[in-house]
């Protein structure tokens, strides 16, 4: 209730015997409640069995849908399935731990850690979005994310791209950057390496999150010299777009794939 009198934020809380519970019984709750899953085996089982086994950590889409070849298609089922199985159809190091998982086991510790800073911008599809080229045209959100960062003079050293389908289940991949970065066509590259690694090429996308994660000032921050002007071009013209948000606001210039120009008075995508 503060967050959300204070910042306008709905948060989430879920809790369980483990993290593995916490986190799922959080992404299953609605905004602004609260799901906690008893301790006991028959409630963490009664919380995991009927759910699909894309909503296990661990498991992406190119997983589920292997699974689901076999007849597996929720967690219960994978619990079911013994470990050689699992090691024939996801291969011996893959097949590991989803089984222990299914049955709600998670043997990490819960540990207090420093707070580490973090922004992060979305984009909504107005339905379940198939395509892929529109899926890669919504990850202009790190140009936000680059020119958000300019503007606070700060680096992050990593992103997040979270991804909500049209099932409700969602899918989470992270991936540090070479060295800490607000270049906008760094953190673009490395967008579309998670895009890809997802393997999203048939999913049914509503919500797309990008997060760029371990803020830090930039002059801490080292920067790998090359031998041609183009990198330093492009961090020279990043400074005009910057300029003008920081007159005129930050939602004065954004990227084309994600505007919509209007003729005639109809709104329509940009060519």
């Amino acid at each position: 209730m503060r967050a959300l009198a204070l910042y306008g934020v709905h948060v989430v809380v879920g809790g369980g015997r483990s993290l593995l519970i916490a986190a799922m019984a959080a992404a299953a709750t609605p905004p602004g409640r609260i799901t906690v899953i008893a301790p006991g085996d028959d409630a963490v089982g009664a919380f995991l069995k009927p759910r699909p086994v894309a909503a296990l950590p661990g498991i992406g889409p190119a997983t589920a849908r292997t699974l689901s070849r076999y007849g597996i298609t929720t967690i219960g089922q994978l619990a079911d399935t013994s470990e050689g199985a699992l090691a024939r159809i996801l291969g011996k190091q893959a097949g590991r731990e989803p089984a222990g998982r299914a049955r709600g086991n998670d043997d990490r510790p819960v540990q207090r850690t420093a707070l580490t800073r973090s922004t992060s911008a979305s984009h909504n599809f107005d339905q379940g979005e198939l395509a892929p080229d529109a899926h890669r045209r919504a990850l202009a959100l790190a140009d936000e994310l680059g020119a958000r960062l300019h503007t606070s003079h700060e680096v992050c050293r990593g992103l997040t791209l979270t991804v909500h389908h049209a099932d409700r289940t969602h899918t989470t991949r992270s991936r540090a950057l070479p060295e800490p970065s607000a270049h906008s066509p760094a953190l673009t590259t490395l967008a579309y390496n998670l895009y890809t690694s997802l393997g999203l090429e048939r999913a049914r996308v509503r919500h797309l999150a990008l997060r760029a994660d371990r803020l830090g000032p930039d002059e801490t921050a080292h920067h790998q010299l090359l031998l041609d002007d183009a990198d330093d071009k492009a961090r020279r013209i990043e400074a005009v777009p910057d300029a003008a948000r920081s007159r005129f606001g930050p939602h004065v210039i954004t990227a084309a794939t994600l505007a919509r120009a209007t003729r005639g008075g109809h709104p329509r995508e940009p060519s």
